[in-house]
C-alpha cells in the first residue's frame, strides 16, 4: 500500500510529461506534411549540387556484378 503512495504520482508526472510534449509535437508542426517524409525517403537525391551520400555513391564507378 505504501508503494502506491510514490507510484501514482509518478505515474500521473510522466501522462502529464507524455501529454505536454504531443502537445509541443503538435504545435511546432512536426505533424503538418506526413507525406513529405514518404517521398523523401524514395527521392534518389540525384539534383546537381546534392551532398548526399546516395549522390556521391552513384557517381563513384564500380564494376557491375557478374552473374554466376
Amino acid at each position: 500500500m505504501n508503494t502506491l503512495i510514490y507510484l501514482i504520482p509518478v505515474a500521473l508526472s510522466l501522462g502529464g510529461l507524455g501529454l505536454v510534449a504531443f502537445l509541443w509535437a503538435l504545435k511546432s508542426g512536426q505533424y503538418e506534411d506526413l507525406d513529405g517524409a514518404s517521398w523523401r525517403i524514395l527521392d534518389d537525391g540525384d539534383r546537381e549540387g546534392d551532398s548526399s551520400q546516395a549522390s556521391c555513391l552513384a557517381k563513384i564507378n564500380l564494376p557491375k556484378p557478374t552473374e554466376g
